[in-house]
């Protein structure tokens, strides 16, 4: 008996095509690519799938039915090396802010310990200096006492809540985008002092997204479209732009044995068969779309008004104290001359103060620069939100009107990013977003400007019709002939 044929492994595929194409960047089905590089069909196409998902590659379909596979950077990666830039300046970026953070913390420690020590101690000495004094005096002096205990036993509990100051509280101070909750006395009363001031100097910490709920949430979504999907359905539920998203197919193809099909329509669709097998109830309710979880600008500190007033305050005492200690140049040495009994009437000049002087006065006023700083820049963060959120705007109103196979015309598209932004997009702005997702302009009975996106809608005729044909047995599990258990 002879034996089966091998089947190659994707990735060996890919390296045999990669070798033997001359020019990667001319359109190549997966004919071309078996008689070039002598490999039989359903490795070739294998190995396209997996250099689309490596090369960030597209599909495209003929009217007669047949898949093209397009290289635009050819089998290069121009975007690596940006990329890879922008990976190490943004981890250098997290380890500075992280090392600035802890700063923040241990030193608001130090700073409000320190203070308080000093001037009680220099509260004890001219107590006991004035021990002849009336006793309301004396009570008065207690009482700044007992004020400054407090500040030094809620400055340690707070910065070591609970044992240790590198603690990170849950909560971040505002909302994720699409959730609303109330904010109570008790969440503001639940965050340690040291995050309050780590969120008035950094600002709030932002929550980052988990890669693989995200890939969950597609998941769930295919199986919610009976193991049937389209580019416009991974649109819609990732917000990833058109040409990050056909790798991201040719990816999901390989990682969960999906196919590719073209409809006599010449629409494209996907099929994962095996993701649909459940031993429970097959998931039908869709995901929410990319453009329902809108970016939000964060608030500036993420802390209640009172929370910064007092932050400010004790950062504006700090810095008013060393100022004082700098110009009357009180420098430890003259320090314990203020409690010897035959000092000298002028103190003499020893240099400037470092430890009580001119450190804490700086790393106040730091305290002060930078949130200042980060308020000057929201302006420019906030345009980058504005972009983001038009850019969503504008696939929900392309993936919407594709799915109905209706023409989207210009003023509509104007008018909901003007809702969402608000403000007027330019013509270059709606041009880039049409042709990105493969959009042809039109002109409408009355002479308006339309856009049809043909390729999407023959997409998601495709797919409707394929996903009516499904059959539910493909959900269903087969009979249970062995268990373990029994």
């Amino acid at each position: 008996m002879p034996d089966a044929p091998r089947i190659m492994d994707p990735a060996a595929a890919a390296e045999v095509l990669r070798r033997t194409l001359k020019d990667p960047k001319r359109p190549i089905t997966v004919a071309d690519a078996s008689v070039e590089s002598g490999l039989p069909l359903r490795d070739a196409e294998a190995g396209l799938t997996w250099l689309t998902s490596e090369y960030r590659g597209h599909l495209r379909v003929t009217e007669d039915g047949d898949l093209v596979h397009l290289f635009p950077h050819g089998f290069e990666k121009p975007w690596e090396t940006p990329e890879a830039l922008s990976r190490v300046l943004s981890s250098i970026g997290r380890a500075l802010l992280g090392a600035g953070r802890f700063v923040v913390r241990a030193w608001l420690l130090v700073v409000m310990v320190t203070y308080a020590l000093l001037f009680l101690a220099l509260l004890v000495g001219l107590t006991f200096a004035r021990q002849g004094s009336s006793d309301r005096d004396e009570g008065h002096g207690i009482g700044i006492a007992g004020v400054l205990f407090r500040m030094i036993a809620d400055a340690i509990f707070w910065t070591f809540h609970p044992f240790s100051p590198l603690y990170v509280h849950r909560w971040d101070g505002w909302e994720e985008p699409g959730r609303t909750r109330r904010r109570s006395r008790r969440d503001e009363d639940d965050v340690p002092f040291y995050e309050k001031v780590n969120r008035f100097v950094f600002g709030p910490t932002r929550p980052e997204e988990d890669p693989h709920e995200a890939r969950s949430r597609l998941l769930r979504e295919i199986r919610a479209q009976r193991g049937r999907i389209t580019l416009a359905d991974v649109i819609r539920v990732t917000g990833l732009p058109r040409h990050e998203a056909d790798p991201l197919m040719a990816r999901l193809m390989l990682d969960y044995d999906g196919t590719v099909d073209v409809s006599e329509g010449g629409g494209i669709y996907y099929t994962f068969e095996t993701l649909r097998r459940t031993a429970g109830a097959e998931e039908t309710a869709r995901q929410r779309a990319a453009w329902e979880r809108m970016p939000e600008l964060p608030p500036l500190t993420g802390n209640s008004a009172a929370a910064n007033v007092g932050i400010a305050l004790l950062n504006l005492f700090n810095l008013l104290a060393s100022g004082w200690v700098l110009s009357q140049g009180l420098t430890l040495g003259n320090l314990a001359l203020l409690f010897d009994p035959e000092r000298p009437p002028v103190l003499p000049d020893d240099g400037v103060p470092l430890a009580l002087g001119l450190v804490p006065f700086t790393f106040s006023l730091v305290l002060f620069v930078l949130p200042l700083v980060r308020a000057l820049f929201r302006g420019r963060e906030r345009r980058k939100i504005e972009r983001e959120r038009a850019r969503l705007t504008v696939l929900r109103e392309v993936v919407t009107r594709a799915s109905r196979r209706e023409p989207l015309s210009d003023e509509t598209l104007r008018r909901a990013v003007r809702v969402a932004t608000g403000e007027e997009p330019s013509s270059k702005e709606i041009t880039a977003r049409v042709v990105e997702l493969g959009g042809d302009v039109d002109v409408g009975p009355e002479g308006e400007v339309r856009y049809r996106f043909a390729e999407l809608e023959a997409d998601v005729e495709a797919a409707e019709a394929e996903r009516a044909r499904a059959s539910d047995r493909e959900a269903r599990l087969g009979k249970i002939v062995f268990a373990s258990e029994d």
